[in-house]
């Protein structure tokens, strides 16, 4: 697949529109990011191929498993959906992921099916990071990719906002 991703995250990186190395990060959670502990082989719910497993973020909070099944069934047959809720409540987290059975599958779900209106909400579909990327962190512990100017936790380097070319003349 044709698709760029670095070979490690670095949370300054990530928070530099270019992709270049910082001095000084620009919010607290890029800094709590870089120091903490992260190791998704840890985790008894991670499982299956991560090269065939996608991303699916900002979901609606009420879109459920069948409705993904039905979606994203479409590109291929699904080994395994985990929508991930909340440990107590069982209340969605409004990100899911989903392993394909075979690559090619995945690819077209990949193609087709960012910012795709699902439930009301424009979907965002990334490949799945954690077992991919060294060093990644995930989003609630200061990490991940995107993010919004009012919030000041604006990352680089995904679909939304990839990293610009560095050019020093302006």
């Amino acid at each position: 697949m044709s698709v760029w991703y670095a070979d490690e995250y670095d949370p300054i990186a990530a928070g530099s529109i270019d992709g270049t190395k910082m001095d000084v990060a620009h919010d607290k959670a890029l800094i709590r990011a870089a120091n903490a502990s992260y190791d998704a082989s840890k985790d008894s719910k991670i499982v299956g191929n991560p090269l065939c497993t996608l991303f699916v973020g900002r979901l609606n909070f009420s879109t459920d498993e069948s409705v993904l099944h039905q979606v994203f069934g479409r590109y291929g047959q699904i080994k395994n959906l985990r929508l991930v809720r909340h440990i107590v409540t069982q209340e969605s987290r409004g990100y899911a992921f989903i392993e394909y059975a075979r690559e090619k599958d995945f690819e077209a779900a990949y193609r087709s099916t960012n910012r795709m209106m699902l439930d009301g909400r424009r979907i965002l579909v990334e490949f799945e990071r954690e077992r991919v990327m060294k060093g990644w962190k995930p989003r609630r512990l200061g990490g991940g990719l995107g993010g919004r100017k009012e919030s000041g936790q604006l990352r680089f380097g995904g679909r939304d906002r990839p990293f610009r070319k560095y050019s020093s003349s302006k």
